[in-house]
């Protein structure tokens, strides 16, 4: 594994890698989703690399980005475990900082539009215009062939896969399944706020989602009443305050009235203090570009 940290000696490195290389884009403070996706990059991939940064323009003013998990000793353990004698891949961990990221002067965005604009979008103006900059940076970066990114963050995939097309980024995005604990709580660093108490109350987005989605498998196809489904079961845990709920097409992010193809179910609940996301995908199964 060899670690970088700027960007002269990513490109030069680069320069020395034959065949395909897979890019996993990450903020740090690994666990156990993250991994999936670099085994994923790890076993389709001549070689892999893993950028670390937590990226402050995604982060709006009243957000944790001075408190966001930060462990990188870490971080670099766990990709180095990953790295087997049966492996052919060879890792690359990137750890840019911001300096050199957001360079004096910096004034220069890419911002994807009408698909930005709900759902995380809604509630956190400006998070999308710091995730597709960074990542457009990370992409020109590391001239991946393949990139990896987890389906938790649906919104996300939405959005960078819409800016690969409109940007005719040469790469494919490939879309994992989320991760999660045995009880279903979607793998996320921010779980690590949680108290038990809270720990147990946000299993209450994977019993919503399990609910609407088994309405689903019996023949349910009016969006609106998966909507109260998963409103319903969120009213029953004191512990939840609801910010979105929503069913859209999984392509366009548009509110459904009728399901009738690809279909994304989502939602952004505080449990205390912390905000957790996730969301199920109904239809089809999940693939990449």
């Amino acid at each position: 594994m060899r670690r970088l940290s700027t960007l002269d000696e990513l490109r030069i490195s680069r320069l020395s890698l034959d065949g395909t290389v897979g890019l996993v884009p990450t903020m740090g403070y690994l666990h156990e989703g993250h991994l999936s996706l670099i085994r994923r990059a790890r076993d389709e991939c001549n070689h892999v690399v893993v950028s670390i940064f937590i990226n402050p323009t995604q982060f709006g003013p009243k957000e944790d980005l001075s408190k966001y998990p930060r462990d990188l000793e870490r971080d670099l353990h766990l990709i180095a475990s990953l790295e087997t004698p049966s492996s052919a891949s060879e890792f690359i961990v990137w750890t840019p900082s911001a300096e050199s990221m957001y360079p004096q002067g910096y004034q220069t965005w890419v911002e994807v539009e009408a698909m930005t604009r709900p759902l995380e979008g809604a509630v956190r103006p400006g998070h999308f215009k710091g995730v597709t900059t960074v990542v457009a940076k990370l992409f020109n970066a590391v001239q991946p062939h393949k990139a990896y990114f987890g389906q938790k963050d649906a919104q996300q995939v939405a959005v960078i896969r819409q800016m690969v097309r409109d940007l005719n980024f040469p790469l494919g995005i490939v879309v994992c399944p989320t991760t999660r604990e045995a009880d279903g709580l979607a793998m996320s660093s921010r779980n690590i706020y949680l108290n038990s108490e809270q720990r147990k109350a946000a299993t209450v987005l994977f019993r919503s989602l399990s609910a609407a989605k088994e309405l689903f498998e019996r023949g349910e196809r009016n969006a609106e009443t998966l909507r109260v489904k998963m409103k319903d079961v969120l009213a029953g845990e004191p512990l939840a305050e609801v910010q979105y709920v929503s069913c859209t097409d999984y392509d366009t992010l548009e509110e459904l009235d009728e399901i009738k193809g690809k279909t994304l179910l989502s939602m952004a609940v505080f449990i205390g203090k912390t905000r957790l996301i996730d969301n199920f995908v109904l239809g089809q199964n999940l693939d990449g570009i």
